[in-house]
């Protein structure tokens, strides 16, 4: 479906964005429609991106979907600034009242904490993530992977780096996330 152009998000301020535009939320009552108003046109700074800590009343969330081999997960992060155009978690940011476009990738939502308290109760985790800050965590996920209750997916989509460039904007390139698997395997945590 295409979007109305004045959704349209100008290219020097959403530099390194996947999204294009940044329609209303489909349970938002308003629409914002932009308009000519005659004057000229003000120079906006490009977009940054925001970070909210969340206090949920529960954290589980479940899936009845047939092409996902788990029925129930935990996400400590709402909205992704990885830019991927094709994610499928775009959609969720509806429920926020956001914009699947660049809501989805400025506006984020996190819980700290999460996987301390896993290692804690020995619950195990699978995390998968494009993203090479999952290194930080290698001391927590090596003691829980040493007990059988870790595993990590790092998702490398190509490796060609223009390609990579153009579908995935601001994640990690290929032989950097490379990397980020061979020191996570070194430490003797299960990579896929």
């Amino acid at each position: 479906m295409l979007q109305p152009e004045s959704t349209a998000i100008d290219p020097d301020r959403r530099k390194g964005r996947a999204a294009a535009t940044n329609a209303a939320s489909r349970f938002d009552p308003y629409v914002r429609e932009g308009v000519d108003d005659g004057w000229s046109r003000e120079e906006l700074p490009p977009v940054r991106t925001e970070v909210a800590d969340e206090r949920p009343r529960r954290v589980i969330t479940r899936n009845d979907s047939p092409d996902v081999g788990f029925d129930r997960s935990v996400n400590p992060y709402r909205g992704c600034e990885h830019g991927c155009i094709y994610c499928f978690a775009r959609p969720s940011h509806a429920f926020l009242g956001l914009s699947p476009g660049l809501d989805f990738e400025t506006r984020l939502v996190a819980m700290r904490g999460l996987l301390e308290v896993l290692a804690r109760f020995r619950h195990p985790v699978g995390i998968v993530t494009k993203g090479t800050l999952i290194e930080r965590d290698i001391d927590i996920l090596s003691d829980m992977a040493a007990q059988g209750l870790a595993t990590v997916g790092i998702s490398v989509t190509t490796l060609n780096p223009a390609l990579a460039r153009a579908m995935e904007p601001r994640v990690p390139a290929p032989a950097r996330r490379l990397a980020a698997i061979e020191r996570l395997a070194s430490a003797g945590i299960p990579v896929r």
